[in-house]
C-alpha cells in the first residue's frame, strides 16, 4: 500500500511539473507577434517571387532588424511567415519561432530561403487577413502587440471584401500593416491600379499606428521590408514631412471594391466561366 502511495504522489509531481513546464513556454513574452503575409499570386513573375523572397530574408536577417528586437523591453519577437492567394491559399513558409538574436534571425532566414514558390491564381486579400488571423489567434506567446505584415500588388477579387476582414481583424485587437507592390511584370497586370497605396490605407489598413510603404520598383524592395520591420518591431510609423496644411480638407469616398468590379468585367469581356 505505501509503495502504491508512494507512485501515485510520484505521478501527482509529475504531472504537476508537466503543467508547470507547459504553462511556462505558454506564457513567454515577447515584444510583438508578427505574421509576414505574403502575396504569390500569379500577377506577379517568377522573377518577381524569387526578388521577394530574398529580399524578406535578407531583410530578416540584417543586423539593424536584429537590433531593433535588442532593443525592444524583452528584447524578443514572435515571427511566423506565410504565403497567399486565392481564398484557399494559405501556405505556411516558417512556422512561430522566437528571434532575439543574430543567430536566430539567420536561421529563420535560411528556412525562407530554402523553400520554393509556386504561383498561385486569385488575389483574396480578405483571406490572407482572415488567415492571418487565426495564425494570430494561436500565437504560443504572450504579445504586448499583434501585427499583421501584408504585401500584394493589387486589389482584393474574391473572397469576402477586404473592409469586412479588417474591421474584424480590428476587433479582435490586431494591428494590419500594407506593403503595396506597385510594380509590373507578372501575367495579370490587367488587375493592377495605379492608386494602390491609397487602396491599402483605405481598405486594408488598421489598428493603432498602422501604416503604409508602397513599392514602386522591385529594387527598392530589400530597403522597404527592412525599414517595415524595424518600426513594426518597435511600434512607430513612418515620419511624414511637418507640412501645415493651409485648410483642413476632407477625402473623397474610395470604392474598396474596385479589384471585384475588375475582375467582373474581366470576366464579361472574355467571357469566363461561361
Amino acid at each position: 500500500m505505501r509503495r502504491l502511495i508512494r507512485l501515485g504522489i510520484a505521478v501527482w509531481a509529475l504531472i504537476g511539473a508537466l503543467n508547470i513546464v507547459s504553462s511556462a513556454g505558454a506564457e513567454e513574452q515577447v515584444d510583438v507577434a508578427l505574421v509576414i503575409a505574403v502575396d504569390v499570386s500569379r500577377s506577379m513573375s517568377p522573377e518577381e517571387l524569387l526578388i521577394q523572397r530574398k529580399g524578406y530574408a535578407a531583410a530578416i536577417a540584417s543586423r539593424d532588424v536584429v537590433r531593433a528586437i535588442e532593443l525592444g523591453p524583452y528584447g524578443r519577437i514572435g515571427l511566423m511567415m506565410f504565403e497567399w492567394a486565392n481564398e484557399s491559399h494559405a501556405r505556411e513558409i516558417v512556422g512561430w519561432t522566437v528571434i532575439e538574436s543574430q543567430a536566430d534571425a539567420l536561421a529563420f532566414a535560411e528556412q525562407v530561403l530554402a523553400d520554393s514558390t509556386y504561383g498561385q491564381r486569385r488575389t483574396s486579400i480578405s483571406g490572407a487577413i482572415r488567415s492571418a488571423t487565426a495564425f494570430l489567434e494561436d500565437v504560443p506567446y504572450v504579445a504586448s502587440r499583434r501585427v499583421i505584415d501584408i504585401s500584394g500588388d493589387g486589389p482584393n477579387n474574391q473572397g469576402f471584401p477586404v473592409t469586412q476582414a479588417r474591421d474584424a481583424a480590428i476587433e479582435r485587437g490586431l494591428i494590419i500593416n500594407g506593403l503595396p507592390l506597385m510594380t509590373t511584370g507578372g501575367a495579370g497586370f490587367q488587375f493592377n491600379i495605379k492608386d494602390l497605396d491609397v487602396y491599402y490605407r483605405r481598405c486594408v489598413i488598421g489598428g493603432p499606428a498602422s501604416f503604409v510603404i508602397p513599392v514602386n520598383d522591385w529594387a527598392q524592395f530589400p530597403e522597404a521590408v527592412r525599414r517595415k520591420l524595424i518600426l513594426e518591431i518597435g511600434g512607430r510609423v513612418p515620419e511624414k514631412a511637418k507640412v501645415i496644411p493651409a485648410q483642413f480638407t476632407f477625402e473623397e469616398p474610395y470604392d474598396c471594391l474596385v479589384g471585384e468590379k475588375i475582375w467582373q468585367q474581366m470576366r464579361e469581356q472574355y467571357y469566363w466561366d461561361q
